[in-house]
């Protein structure tokens, strides 16, 4: 049973008056909340009787030990269930294996830092869909290393980092979070998408600085255990998105970014690495096609020279490669497989980008235009030289 001191001093005062783990009757009750001015406690009607007008002390080793940083693994209970999802006691939180997956990029500075297990937060900052979430993922997974991802939004606040009191099988108990959890595990926390978050991240600032935090509703401090490491990543600098591609991003507090050691910017994969990341891909969803590959890391290459050059509002992704290839795996058909992934770009985006794949690809079944003639595709030549929109 976890005494708040209130309620502790409550305890100690009826204990020093009628002995230890003695049954009290309603009146002795009264007579002891009023020696120590506290309010009649109904708490302790509540929790501790023991039969008509009996009421029982709990003895001091059943409240010594504050119970509440412990999470009931009643999962039988549906309360438990919907607050407290897993128990995180009995979960290995190291990442599984990535089939497929390529290490480049930044992956061999982030594997020595959480390697030299020494507390150093990095800040990870990149265009969407180029592995910066997948490759924080693969390090911990090599180095065999726990791992606790939490996705930040705008809402995400204090409770929901450090934890609270939740309603636990009728008992109120309190719930550490994901920060505390990492921290007492001594394992790597990632904050994705960290710029969607508020000024609330503020609340780990001395997280940050690796000295652990105070939790102000236990009245505990928290020191992290050896190997603790805070990794964040972002679309973003922390600055905002002036282009408005990354709508709902904020300008994060200068203190709170000035917290992390080092910060690298993830660009997207070389053509020759892009196209190891394409094939794995194929691999694991059992579609090889290495001209296919080719074309498909050519053609986001092309797009993406155009984007930073202005000349288009989109670009192509690694992880929308990716699903073109599970799209291939699943219709055997590439341009269906391109059309249906494309999709959800603007019309003449889209248009433009089925045309350059065709330009790309000049021995793919393009099939006829609305009057009937077929498409010729242009040469290599041309698609190199020339402005492909």
């Amino acid at each position: 049973m976890y005494l708040s001191p209130r309620k502790k001093l409550f305890v100690d005062t009826a204990s020093d008056m009628f002995g230890a783990g003695a049954v009290l009757k309603k009146a002795e009750v009264i007579e002891a909340a009023n020696k120590c001015e506290v309010p009649e406690p109904y708490w302790f009607k509540q929790a501790c009787r023991v039969g008509h007008n009996a009421y029982k002390l709990p003895n001091e080793e059943d409240y010594g030990v504050p119970a509440p940083m412990t999470v009931s693994d009643d999962s039988a209970s549906p309360t438990v269930v919907n607050l407290v999802a897993t128990n995180m006691e009995k979960q290995n939180l190291v990442p599984a294996p990535f089939e497929g997956f390529v290490a480049w990029g930044n992956f061999s500075k982030i594997e020595k830092i959480i390697k030299s297990g020494l507390f150093y937060p990095i800040f990870v900052t990149g265009l969407s869909g180029n592995g910066k979430t997948l490759m924080v993922e693969q390090v911990c997974s090599k180095l065999k290393k726990e791992l606790i991802r939490v996705n930040i939004t705008i809402e995400t606040d204090e409770d929901d980092l450090l934890g609270g009191f939740r309603l636990v099988n009728g008992e109120t108990k309190f719930v550490p979070g994901p920060v505390i959890e990492a921290m007492e595990r001594g394992c790597t926390l990632l904050l994705d998408e960290v710029d969607l978050g508020s000024n609330k991240l503020l609340c780990l600032q001395p997280v940050l600085e690796g000295k652990g935090v105070y939790l102000k509703k236990l009245l505990k401090w928290v020191t992290p255990k050896d190997g603790f490491n805070i990794v964040a990543t972002a679309n973003t600098k922390g600055k905002g998105s002036e282009d408005g591609r990354f709508i709902g991003t904020n300008i994060l507090n200068e203190a709170f970014l000035e917290r992390f050691g080092v910060a690298m910017e993830q660009p997207y994969a070389t053509v020759a690495t892009e196209k190891k990341i394409v094939l794995g891909s194929m691999e694991k969803y059992n579609a090889v096609d290495e001209e296919f590959a080719t074309n498909l890391v050519t053609w986001a290459d092309v797009i993406r020279k155009t984007f930073f050059d202005g000349g288009v509002d989109e670009l192509i992704s690694t992880r929308r490669l990716d699903h073109i290839v599970k799209a291939f795996a699943i219709f055997g058909d590439k341009m269906e497989a391109i059309e249906l992934c494309v999709a959800r770009f603007d019309e003449d985006t889209k248009d433009s980008f089925l045309d350059l794949y065709t330009k790309v690809d000049a021995g793919i079944n393009v099939g006829e235009d609305e009057e009937g003639d077929i498409i010729d595709p242009i040469s290599d030549d041309e698609v190199n030289g020339g402005d492909p929109f």
